[in-house]
């Protein structure tokens, strides 16, 4: 009669992999990247090395799988955010304010997960995360256009450009730390404004639209 695992082992084991996950995060949260080692890991999460690599055979796993499961977690937040609003333009609208906000709130995370310089195999992961985030951003501008809410333009153009005002605006090297809360939802809010205008929503509009934005800044 083959092994089965009881549910007991199952849940200890998927807690297991949650708590290696956790630690991984935690590191990239602080240092980058660059920054995970296995023994760290391991460390943090209060199991030896060794039970890391049975879960995780390498490094570039453990990453990769913490690369998704923060692309998966982010694309729900927005997608529950654009599905709450109350029309195409307010979706669009509380799709980058949402993806604004969690950036900035966990930047140097955002940052390492999307953009930092990693090995190649981590790099395609991340590639596939910034595809997504612009699929659903073109998608939304798509639908707003499509309800005569934007002027004629190119999604497959606008999508990306708006990835990159958020990413540079507010977790790039060059961007400012906000100093406290109240700097931080004015930077998201600075920065959802500035992409409505760049899609072509007339500024009183953009404004009110902003200001309708529930942003997830604790």
């Amino acid at each position: 009669m083959p092994y089965r695992r009881t549910e007991n082992v199952v849940r200890r084991l998927a807690a297991r992999e949650k708590a290696i996950l956790a630690a991984a995060r935690t590191i990239v949260a602080e240092d980058g990247m660059g920054a995970v080692q296995i023994a760290d890991v391991a460390a943090r999460a209060g199991i030896a090395a060794g039970t890391v690599y049975r879960y995780f055979p390498s490094k570039t796993d453990l990453l990769a799988e913490l690369v998704v499961g923060v692309a998966d977690r982010t694309l729900d937040v927005m997608r529950a955010a654009a599905k709450a609003a109350p029309g195409p333009l307010s979706a669009l609208a509380a799709c980058i304010a949402t993806f604004a906000a969690r950036a900035l709130n966990e930047r140097s995370l955002a940052w390492a997960v999307i953009a930092e310089p990693v090995d190649a195999d981590v790099d395609a992961m991340r590639l596939s995360f910034r595809q997504a985030l612009v699929a659903e951003l073109e998608m939304r501008i798509k639908t707003a256009l499509a309800a005569r809410h934007l002027p004629e333009q190119d999604p497959r153009m606008s999508a990306p450009a708006v990835l990159g005002i958020v990413m540079e605006g507010l977790i790039g090297p060059l961007a400012k730390s906000p100093k406290d809360t109240v700097a931080a939802r004015a930077a998201v809010q600075d920065t959802t404004l500035l992409a409505l205008r760049a899609l072509g929503v007339i500024d009183a509009r953009a404004r009110g639209l902003v200001a309708q934005c529930v942003l997830p800044l604790a």
